[in-house]
């Protein structure tokens, strides 16, 4: 596959952090709407949201629960937040060769991730079988990251039109496929891809357990959150302020007018930072240097 097609995840069980599409391939797509923003560091504040909603899923959350070791200790939250973000700028920025062998990595790891549930959860008894190469699983990964990504752009860095929301979506189709999804679930347009979200929401399969609520937890508050209070606090209301009210209800997190309107006033601050930020701050390194190199 010589595509530099999207990930729906770096770890779409195994681990709740997962790092946005790639580009398409080809001299054409050098520039593309991915490109530009997965290049933006602020992107990463909207992991956080696409997190919570995948571990809404039962069967997501007792993958992650079980095979991910990322809140035992502050090095080892750091150390997947470190490799993951590396991961996805090798599948967006790297040489073909480079992205490959990220996809293999990340079918190797999905491979050994698959147990039954331990307790009931929702529409899920005890003994039923999750797999990180579970289609329906994978998908719905997929899904939230990309819409995640993309309302945390628009809300931070900038709008984007109709045409782009829908290249992005299309740029993330490839590898949702080569990750195991079925290539006619996946969502090629924003359109189709709030459709499924929307059906998702309304079938009720996402119900937050025991599970769900101890990851979230500790994606809020990671081990060592202390050194970093100040980003562990904005990551926390940005992801909070974002994600649907009734999913933050079902974890239990309080959110008041007064949560709202300090969201809304931290909004504004991170869009004002993010206007008199010189791009080599902004930016990650492996974005200029790519888009030096292919212009």
């Amino acid at each position: 596959m010589n595509s530099r097609a999207p990930s729906a995840l770096v770890r779409p069980v195994g681990d709740p952090v997962s790092p946005p599409p790639a580009a398409a391939s080809g001299a054409a797509h050098n520039m593309s709407i991915s490109w530009r923003v997965n290049a933006e560091r602020m992107v990463l504040l909207g992991w956080g949201r696409a997190i919570l909603l995948q571990l809404a899923h039962p069967l997501v959350a007792a993958g992650v629960f079980d095979h991910s070791g990322f809140r035992a200790t502050p090095w080892a939250a750091a150390s997947r937040l470190y490799h993951t973000v590396h991961a996805m700028l090798s599948l967006t920025f790297g040489a073909d060769v480079e992205r490959e062998r990220t996809l293999d990595a990340i079918r190797a790891i999905h491979r050994r991730v698959h147990g039954v549930l331990q307790e009931p959860v929702g529409p899920f008894p005890a003994g039923t079988h999750y797999s990180a190469e579970n289609p329906e699983l994978v998908l719905w990964v997929h899904a939230t990251l990309v819409e995640s990504v993309i309302l945390n752009y628009e809300r931070l860095v900038g709008p984007l039109a109709k045409a782009e929301r829908d290249q992005y979506c299309a740029d993330a189709f490839p590898v949702a496929v080569a990750l195991a999804a079925r290539e006619p679930d996946v969502p090629r347009t924003w359109e189709g891809l709030q459709h499924y979200i929307d059906r998702m929401h309304s079938s009720g399969t996402l119900v937050v357990g025991r599970q769900a609520r101890e990851l979230a937890r500790a994606v809020l508050s990671p081990a060592g959150a202390w050194a970093v209070a100040p980003a562990t606090w904005v990551n926390r209301f940005v992801t909070l302020g974002l994600l649907p009210p009734s999913i933050r209800e079902q974890y239990g997190f309080r959110w008041t007018r007064r949560h709202e309107r300090t969201f809304t006033a931290l909004e504004a601050v991170l869009r004002a930072t993010r206007r008199v930020l010189p791009d080599r701050l902004a930016l990650w390194p492996e974005s200029r240097v790519a888009r030096s190199v292919r212009l």
